[in-house]
């Protein structure tokens, strides 16, 4: 004895206004999908949300990555919402779609212009977090070219820890700005370099001063000390050298080992000048 096959409804037996129904529905989301949908239908849609289900439509959105959608959806409940509280979490959020869509530049301004409108906005932290990493960003990584962007990250973040003590960012801030002063340490480091090959002592005291005064905190102290302590010989301040040399020591004994070498060589009367 053998089944038979179950039998596939054909759809011509449907009746005719469930057809209909199904022909409606597949054209209308084709249109959505195409961008053709009239837009004054879309407009209806969107005013059975409420404002918070309209801007929890945007987070979503850009969390997903559609960020045009996302643009315009907090665009527009920042403009004709302006008295709601959501209008300021929806300025906040154009910000952070720049930021996802790593528009440095835009997402800077954007996040500066809600400081300056928000001052005392609860979660400044994470504002102030946004725009060093906007910043940051930007910065070059390579310490010896322009380090503008390191040294406007370094101002932004500057008390940073002292002023958010509790923010979650505060890690995260403080390693980066030591990254920060780091490079920027670097970055006299190389300059005073590139007059000691020179000979230019003026200038190579000038920056190894700068060096101490404000990377203290860097790896590049030590040779900067080593190569203050040298300028200073060279132009015939040789109890300074000496002193600055003692104090190496008691920090890093190899670099001072190294400077001792060079100062030892150093003789004031074949000084050369700096610019």
């Amino acid at each position: 004895m053998f089944l038979s096959a179950p039998s596939i409804p054909d759809p011509a037996a449907r009746p005719s206004g469930t057809r209909t129904l199904l022909r409606t529905l597949v054209v209308f989301a084709a249109l959505a999908m195409t961008g053709i949908l009239d837009p004054l239908t879309a407009d209806a849609a969107r005013r059975q949300l409420t404002l918070e289900e309209q801007y929890e439509l945007g987070l979503k959105q850009l969390k997903r990555g559609y960020y045009v959608k996302a643009l315009e959806q907090f665009n527009r409940i920042r403009n004709y919402h302006r008295d709601d509280p959501l209008a300021v979490k929806a300025e906040l959020a154009i910000a952070d779609v720049y930021f996802k869509k790593h528009e440095w530049d835009q997402a800077r301004d954007a996040y500066e212009d809600f400081l300056r409108w928000h001052p005392r906005y609860p979660e400044a932290d994470y504002v102030v977090y946004r725009l060093g990493m906007a910043m940051y960003k930007k910065s070059n990584r390579i310490a010896a070219r322009d380090q503008t962007w390191t040294i406007r990250t370094a101002e932004t973040w500057s008390g940073f820890t002292s002023r958010f003590a509790d923010s979650e960012y505060k890690d995260d801030v403080d390693k980066k700005l030591q990254e920060c002063r780091e490079r920027l340490g670097n970055k006299e480091l190389i300059i005073a370099q590139f007059y000691r090959r020179r000979k230019a002592w003026e200038s190579v005291e000038r920056r190894a001063a700068g060096i101490l005064a404000n990377h203290a905190a860097t790896g590049s102290m030590p040779e900067g000390m080593g190569l203050l302590a040298e300028a200073r010989a060279w132009q015939g301040e040789s109890s300074e050298a000496t002193a600055l040399l003692d104090k190496l020591e008691a920090l890093d004994a190899r670099e001072a080992a190294r400077a001792r070498r060079r100062v030892s060589r150093a003789k004031p009367d074949d000084m050369g000048t700096g610019s």
